[in-house]
């Protein structure tokens, strides 16, 4: 990025709006699985833009829809019918494993969570919510208020009462010294305790697999074990599959499918990759509980025709080149690769994950203590070697996050893990 451009987005933008690297990157165009910067410097795209390009840069297939569309109308709100809104909620509806499902769209998945928390505080009229430490739910003031991770949380303010439930984490905590069965328990027992001490909630919100929070997940089957307990007292179950949805991590298309043996979630959310960088979310829902609402609601933006063409033609290119397998498949190459690296790496203590969403948590030689300077030397390291990631944790935590396009190749994968590797061996 020019210092003219940077000066100007100080001036103008807020101080809490974060830019990644000391020197901060202006990506002016990509193509496939890599960008390329305003001095001409090409990258390969290990982030896509916080797990948002989903299938490629600039994929003709969704290039085309959009212009297409673009050419006979942007937008005309949700006051009109709209083909392309029908078509895609058609879609999703057969796909998300719920019920009779109804879908809304959102422009983000903040704005999808923010419907999620309405719809589940309405449909129960009770406005406590359960979510899980480690948590990210969004930016608006109800998912900041469900959202259980201090670094973003700017307020202790909001218009619902949460209460935080063990077991996002495995590695970490009270339970972390337990085996998986042993762990799924004592988080059933511990979520008993609380709602014995709380009036009736309205809902668990949770991500199957921490996006923000540095990719963790429970064993597989411990949101079933919960669902068993949130049933039998009408407390609903929404998976928040902003990050984990449409395939992402290799064995399920939806992330709750690892703990689907009691059933679907009441409501889902969505957003991200559907639209492959297009302001597309959503939520699906029972359709009694997506119409419980008693009054007038609509969207402007959300379901807009220009941004479901995106999303129909985005998520054909991932059924028809079965995307999701892919991400199976280069990914666990890629997270058996970066396992076998950080086994020579004194500061990585764990790397985790599952498809194309991995994690590797940093932390100083010799202790669980967090390490973020680490995470910051690795991420600058990783730029100056022509390789884009991310980074994420919550309390006393650091790690890296990866989670590249899911049309990754194996070359690409063996190139973007060798850049890691010497990344990591500089710390």
């Amino acid at each position: 990025m020019t210092p003219d451009l940077f000066g100007r987005h100080r001036a103008v933008l807020p101080d809490w709006l974060a830019l990644y690297y000391e020197d901060p990157l202006e990506i002016t165009h990509g193509e496939g699985r890599h960008v390329w910067d305003a001095a001409g410097n090409k990258y390969l795209d290990f982030f896509g833009g916080i797990l948002t390009t989903m299938t490629a840069h600039a994929l003709p297939e969704v290039a085309e829809a959009v212009g297409e569309q673009a050419g006979r109308i942007l937008h005309s709100s949700t006051l009109y019918l709209n083909r392309p809104m029908v078509e895609l909620a058609e879609r999703v509806a057969c796909l998300s494993g719920i019920p009779d499902a109804r879908v809304f769209f959102t422009t983000s998945g903040t704005e999808a969570n923010d419907t999620a928390l309405l719809l589940a505080t309405a449909y129960r009229r009770s406005n406590t919510i359960l979510a899980m430490r480690n948590s990210y739910h969004g930016r608006s003031f109800s998912a900041v208020g469900v959202t259980g991770n201090r670094g973003w949380s700017p307020t202790s303010l909001s218009p619902l009462q949460t209460l935080y439930v063990h077991g996002g984490v495995r590695t970490r905590g009270p339970y972390a010294h337990l085996d998986d069965r042993e762990f799924t328990d004592a988080c059933v027992d511990d979520l008993k305790d609380l709602l014995g001490h709380a009036r009736a909630p309205a809902a668990l919100i949770a991500e199957p697999v921490q996006g923000v929070g540095g990719f963790t997940s429970p064993p597989d089957g411990l949101y079933a074990a919960f669902r068993e307990v949130l049933h039998e007292r009408g407390i609903l179950w929404i998976a928040d599959e902003v990050q984990t949805g449409w395939g992402r991590t290799g064995e399920h298309f939806w992330g709750w499918q690892a703990h689907g043996q009691n059933g679907p979630p009441d409501i889902v959310t969505f957003a991200k990759g559907i639209g492959n960088g297009m302001s597309v979310g959503g939520v699906v829902a029972r359709a009694e509980i997506m119409n419980c609402l008693d009054a007038n609601s609509i969207s402007t933006f959300g379901g807009t025709q220009v941004t479901m063409a995106a999303g129909l033609a985005n998520l054909a290119y991932l059924l028809e080149h079965d995307l999701q397998g892919n991400a199976r498949r280069v990914g666990g190459l890629l997270l058996e690769r970066l396992r076998a690296v950080a086994a020579r790496v004194p500061h990585v203590r764990e790397v985790r994950g599952r498809g194309l969403m991995i994690g590797v948590e940093l932390t100083r030689p010799g202790t669980d203590e967090a390490a973020p300077e680490a995470a910051s030397a690795v991420l600058e390291d990783a730029r100056a070697g022509g390789l884009l990631i991310g980074k994420g944790g919550g309390h006393d935590t650091s790690a890296l996050r990866i989670a590249p396009p899911m049309s990754l190749t194996v070359a690409e994968a063996e190139e973007g893990a060798a850049i890691l590797e010497r990344a990591l061996r500089s710390v």
